[in-house]
């Protein structure tokens, strides 16, 4: 799937910020934008071609709404980037989204789908905000489903989830070019598929370029800074220290880069470091962090857009897929050739 401009890329090269961006882009009256401001917006969304993309039917007889079912909102900061990839791709059809957050909770599921069965909407999008395998409610049978971020053993519904095997790879990779040997990865927890998925991509990277993994250097971190930071404590302290650290999120990495200057040590000269999600913070660390891109906002394009396709395409088997979308490597400036 191409890769199209969001409002962040687009803030990000007019300058200004989300909020101003949508502000503009939507229309809203009377907002308070100054007319070089909003003539540098227009042109940025114009340069970057956003909002610009295929065109799917919207099928007649139903009401221009999607309905978008989210599990949490709080728990990590990626639930605004589903919000507005679905947002973004709707738009271009002039449909709208409408998100329900259930906490997972069965009757509130059954009642927002009463509301969107009883509308004629065009369907709904189940999401998860951590990619896990699901069991989906047989309420949602009553209307057109796509899975968004997770997926059910038997494919019964068109899923798409973040391809973190190769995503795990590719930041591996990146300090096995630099000349890396002695590498450690820092795991999230066990029980999380993507802490799974990307330790496999770390240990296929590593096999791929004939690299013995030291098991003393693969520790599990949980998922936090203070995780992070007290790990690569451990691990800098040792006799043999890594020459680098890929961390299976960028909240693992401030820990790195934290640890790193306790022990009077400096990123990247001394220590390389690779994080994963591309949360804000990481374009603004010091040095700005090497990190992967989970790619939600296009997998949210891609769930609106099936959703869509699927009334004109009578073929379901053929639907019954999970798409996996590439995790695509933002190199900064957090990784140096290796000392020799």
């Amino acid at each position: 799937m191409e890769k199209r401009a969001t409002m962040v890329d687009v803030a990000e090269l007019a300058g200004v910020s989300q909020a101003t961006v949508s502000l503009v882009l939507n229309g809203v009256p009377n907002a308070r934008v100054s007319k070089a401001t909003r003539r540098r917006v227009l042109e940025a969304a114009e340069q970057l071609s956003y909002r610009r993309g295929k065109a799917h039917p919207v099928p007649e007889g139903r009401k221009r709404v999607v309905g978008l079912f989210l599990d949490e909102v709080s728990t990590t900061p990626f639930a605004a980037q589903f919000i507005e990839g679905a947002r973004d791709e709707a738009a271009l059809q002039d449909v709208t989204v409408a998100m329900f957050c259930t906490q997972s909770d069965p009757a509130l599921e059954q009642a927002a789908i009463d509301l969107l069965v009883s509308q004629k909407t065009i369907g709904v999008i189940y999401t998860t905000l951590i990619t896990r395998q699901v069991t989906v409610p047989d309420a949602f049978s009553e209307l057109p489903l796509v899975l968004l971020n997770c997926y059910e053993r038997k494919l019964r519904f068109p899923s798409v989830v973040p391809g973190d095997i190769v995503g795990g790879y590719t930041a591996t990779q990146a300090l096995l070019r630099a000349g890396h040997r002695r590498i450690a990865h820092m795991t999230g927890e066990i029980f999380v598929e993507a802490a799974v998925d990307r330790e496999k991509g770390f240990r296929q990277a590593m096999a791929k370029w004939n690299v013995p993994v030291d098991e003393d250097l693969v520790k599990q971190a949980g998922w936090t800074i203070r995780g992070g930071r007290e790990t690569a404590i451990a691990l800098m302290s040792r006799p043999n220290p890594p020459t680098a650290i890929f961390c299976f999120n960028d909240r693992m990495a401030i820990g790195c880069y934290e640890a790193a200057r306790m022990l009077g040590l400096s990123v990247p000269h001394d220590i390389s470091i690779v994080g994963f999600d591309n949360e804000d913070l990481a374009a603004n660390m010091d040095p700005p962090l090497t990190t992967i891109v989970l790619p939600h906002d296009e997998m949210a394009r891609w769930a609106v857009a099936e959703l869509l396709d699927s009334y004109e395409d009578a073929d379901h088997d053929e639907r019954l897929q999970k798409v996996k979308i590439e995790c695509e490597l933002i190199e900064r400036n957090s990784i140096a050739p290796v000392k020799t």
